[in-house]
């Protein structure tokens, strides 16, 4: 095998096991968090940090905004198989472009964050929210550490797809 190539194979190597790094920080940050205010709140009780800021001890057993938090107990399943198929796909994307840093960045903050939370509805049937941002009588639904990742990783995507759109978009005016 040709030196350049070997090296090349032994970065991109390197550089997978970094994205994969990154996504065990979040898993380990996530359900550190989620075990402390579990051991120091009761359920629902809430601790005002600022005048729209609250900790607090929430159960959601549904996804994003509480949806699907009605159902009765098959929407654990369902969410438990699309973040086994996220996360397949999400380790093929990042076994097949790790030099994409700002793609994989991305990703890796979504992988951390849908296995933090799929280990909670593992474990618990519900995830642990502790994060409440409110105004007045308006509130934003409690999340985690893990919906800041997937957050921030969806919206590093979308930057990243502009970037790159704008890139061809710049190369096909030349």
């Amino acid at each position: 095998m040709p030196s350049n190539l070997s090296k090349a194979s032994s970065t991109n190597r390197k550089l997978f096991w970094l994205w994969l790094v990154v996504a065990a920080v979040i898993i380990v940050a996530d359900q550190q968090s989620k075990a402390w205010v579990s051991t120091h709140f009761f359920d629902y009780e809430r601790y005002n940090i600022w005048p729209f800021f609250d900790l607090t001890l929430m159960y959601n057993t549904g996804a994003a905004f509480s949806f699907l938090a009605g159902g009765s107990g098959w929407q654990k399943w369902f969410f438990i198989g699309v973040a086994a198929v996220a996360t397949v796909l999400i380790l093929y994307w990042l076994h097949r472009n790790p030099n994409e840093k700002t793609f994989c960045l991305a990703l890796s903050l979504i992988l951390g964050g849908a296995i933090g939370n799929v280990l909670d509805r593992l474990q618990h049937g519900h995830v642990v929210d502790f994060l409440l941002f409110y105004w007045k009588d308006a509130y934003f639904p409690a999340f985690n550490v893990a919906d800041i990742a997937i957050t921030l990783g969806a919206f590093l995507l979308i930057a990243d797809e502009f970037r790159r759109l704008r890139k061809a978009r710049l190369a096909r005016s030349k």
